[in-house]
């Protein structure tokens, strides 16, 4: 253990599971709200008239914002924030159904925006406290925080589409009711917390908080580049190859939700496996594997991919958990701010790769695209080779 873990008091805290599953619980109901956009966008399109292009930067308007989280995870090492978990399922509910209601392409951009700042904040402040109630544990506290989002991902879809079903567009709003109640809750159960960062720890200022990083971000963020060519693969463009290959439509829709209930079983394994194997060597694991199982997927047809796209999900997800509780568990008293550099740089892989892709696939057909995506994780290899995390004392763990 390094003299800064030592000076930070949640390395030798007890993992309080009540309190990380309520955050984790809070984390599903606020992503829950903010997958709602992308079911909506074709009632957008009807209803008021838009273009595919004028659509598709409503999700820039929501997810735009999350290049700000290290900033906010920056203050959030420095000052009180625990407002900002509180309040957050709130406000992603009130503003993600009154979409429904929204007169004007205006109006949802400025919604939509609100939101995105919402998640911006809650994404940077959340996990970090989770990170400190879970104290040796770190990787399975990670993993809890995890889940939650895989599990909204998976909910989301069917809660709007349930909605405009029995509800309509303009009874959208009766939802934001569960989000009011998610923070509630959160205040409920959490309100004796102390949510103020170590005393002991002193954040370093800024600057050189991110030169200290460097030796984990920089490694790790050409990991996080490779590893996206294949999630967006799986996570844009599989139910088009699927249907292009000769698929029905109803294998095209499940095949995505095998992927993403692999990555949520994943997402919930993967961080105690961490804590007991170490943080590189799951990460090493998770690459190496995903590559030679998407390539056996690209070789097979019909209902023999759907096992394979569980591992798949399981593979290429898992190792988020891992990764946050890594750059937490690097910098102590910079927890929030690494955890938020580390999500800002996932977001724009993410979005950068899912273009790279579907360009390969214009060009050159999404087989290929696919085969690509597949090579670009052993690549990756390397680099996990430069990351921290051995493996834990027993004690520790």
């Amino acid at each position: 253990m390094t003299d800064q873990q030592r000076s930070d008091p949640s390395t030798s805290a007890a993992f309080q599971a009540d309190r990380v599953l309520t955050i984790a619980a809070g984390h599903m109901l606020h992503d829950t709200y903010t997958g709602f956009l992308a079911p909506l966008l074709p009632v957008f399109i009807t209803n008021l008239a838009l273009s595919k292009t004028q659509a598709g930067l409503l999700t820039i308007f929501l997810q735009g914002p999350s290049l700000l989280q290290p900033a906010i995870g920056h203050l959030a090492d420095r000052f009180n924030l625990r407002n900002l978990v509180f309040f957050g399922p709130a406000i992603a509910a009130v503003m993600m159904s009154l979409l429904g209601i929204a007169p004007n392409y205006a109006v949802l951009v400025l919604l939509l925006t609100a939101a995105g700042l919402n998640a911006a904040c809650f994404h940077a402040v959340a996990p970090a406290i989770a990170g400190r109630l879970s104290g040796r544990r770190l990787g399975q506290g990670m993993s809890f925080w995890m889940a939650g989002a895989e599990i909204a991902r998976t909910m989301s879809p069917l809660v709007v589409v349930t909605a405009l079903h029995f509800l309509t567009i303009r009874g959208l709003p009766w939802l934001m009711l569960f989000g009011l109640c998610a923070s509630a809750l959160l205040y409920m159960r959490l309100r004796d917390v102390p949510f103020q960062p170590a005393t002991t720890a002193q954040p370093t200022p800024w600057k050189q908080a991110l030169w200290d990083m460097r030796r984990v971000m920089l490694p790790l963020a050409g990991i996080i580049t490779l590893r996206a060519f294949i999630v967006a693969a799986l996570t844009t463009y599989l139910p088009i190859l699927i249907t292009e290959e000769g698929s029905d439509l109803w294998l095209a829709g499940a095949s995505l939700s095998f992927v993403q209930g692999g990555g949520a079983v994943g997402a919930l394994m993967a961080g105690g496996m961490s804590d007991r194997f170490g943080r590189r060597s799951i990460v090493l694991v998770t690459l190496a594997v995903a590559s030679p199982l998407l390539l056996i997927f690209l070789a097979v047809s019909g209902w023999l991919r759907l096992p394979l796209l569980l591992l798949l999900g399981f593979a290429t997800i898992s190792n988020n958990p891992v990764m946050m509780a890594m750059v937490q568990e690097a910098f102590p008293a910079n927890r929030a701010m690494a955890n938020g550099l580390y999500l800002a740089l996932t977001f724009v892989t993410s979005s950068v790769m899912a273009v790279a892709v579907g360009m390969l696939g214009d060009l050159f057909g999404l087989r290929l695209a696919f085969t690509t995506s597949a090579i670009a994780p052993l690549l990756a290899i390397p680099l996990v080779l430069l990351l921290p995390g051995g493996k834990q004392q027993p004690s520790q763990a």
